[in-house]
């Protein structure tokens, strides 16, 4: 079973773009909620809930795994995927 990701992005974040063509380079499908279409709160409970202010933050199976360096890091580390499956 594939893993539930989940990546919390803006409209104009390069980091985001970047995350979700990894994803789907590897054929790993992922939800994006985009936070420049969501109420201001949805931000707000994301950062008090990971303490980090940045996007992309990204989620594997409700773990937070980081943004998109951590999520590179992870694939360098040939880690990634046995995250996601």
């Amino acid at each position: 079973m594939m893993a539930n990701v989940v990546i919390y992005s803006t409209t104009v974040c390069p980091y985001c773009v970047r995350a979700k063509q990894l994803l789907e380079r590897k054929g790993i499908s992922y939800k994006e909620i985009n936070l420049s279409n969501e109420a201001p709160e949805v931000r707000v409970e994301l950062m008090q809930r990971t303490n980090h202010r940045t996007v992309p933050q990204i989620f594997i199976n409700d773990q937070f795994i980081g943004g998109f360096d951590q999520l590179y890091a992870l694939d360098r580390e040939s880690k990634l995927d046995e995250l996601v499956n």
